[in-house]
């Protein structure tokens, strides 16, 4: 199951209302830890942060928590966006795609992704538009579900599978958590998604899994 980019944003304009508590409901709150790691793997003190695929921009708060000099959100939902300008006054909060970054070469000295990538229609091109945006040596942090290995496959799988989209459908708009278990089995392995890091223009990436494997957090930096 993939979707246009249009019905994408229609979508998250959608579930706005209801991300925030889908996101703790689906992480026993693990969520919020997940972001603050993130954040501390790739953003130094006074650092220029961009959080890509913003959402409602819990991730790019947590870059500022990390020390981060100026922060810019960027996500294609303004319905998100509006939310995220409610909870932080001080980031900059842009809409605009991350396929296409309006940003000149080389702005920033830091960029994250908080469960963005999955959702966008080219990976590869966003993962470029993201080293372009990056100066030499700068840092990227992406937080991403990813398919679930081990023992406890089989409980995330009935989890994503089976109790998430039914959950969402008690929730205002929140029915698209359907999307939720298809984008994540269509999406690329963890180690698929470092290589193409590298293929970006990322070196020493590395990734380690988090919340018993259904979390992967890749960071790298611009070479």
């Amino acid at each position: 199951m993939t979707l246009a980019p249009d019905s994408v944003r229609t979508m998250f304009d959608r579930i706005a209302p209801v991300y925030d508590v889908m996101n703790h409901v689906m992480t026993a709150g693990l969520d919020i830890r997940w972001r603050r790691r993130a954040a501390q793997a790739a953003v130094r003190a006074g650092d220029r942060v961009l959080d890509a695929a913003c959402g409602t921009g819990d991730l790019a708060i947590a870059d500022l928590k990390a020390g981060a000099g100026k922060v810019t959100g960027l996500d294609f939902s303004e319905k998100m966006l509006e939310r995220a300008r409610v909870k932080q006054t001080s980031i900059e909060w842009l809409r605009g795609d991350m396929l296409a970054l309006p940003f000149a070469d080389e702005t920033f000295d830091a960029a994250t992704v908080g469960f963005g990538v999955r959702n966008v229609e080219n990976l590869e091109l966003g993962l470029s538009e993201l080293r372009r945006v990056l100066r030499p040596g700068g840092r990227l942090a992406i937080l991403e579900i990813t398919q679930p290995r081990g023992a406890l496959r089989p409980f995330y799988s009935l989890w994503f599978d089976r109790i998430v989209p039914l959950l969402g459908k008690v929730l205002p708009g929140g029915d698209a958590y359907t999307y939720l278990p298809a984008s994540v089995k269509r999406f690329p392995t963890a180690e698929r998604l470092a290589d193409m890091l590298r293929e970006a223009g990322f070196a020493d990436v590395r990734f380690e899994l988090m919340g018993g494997s259904i979390v992967a957090l890749h960071t790298g930096h611009a070479s």
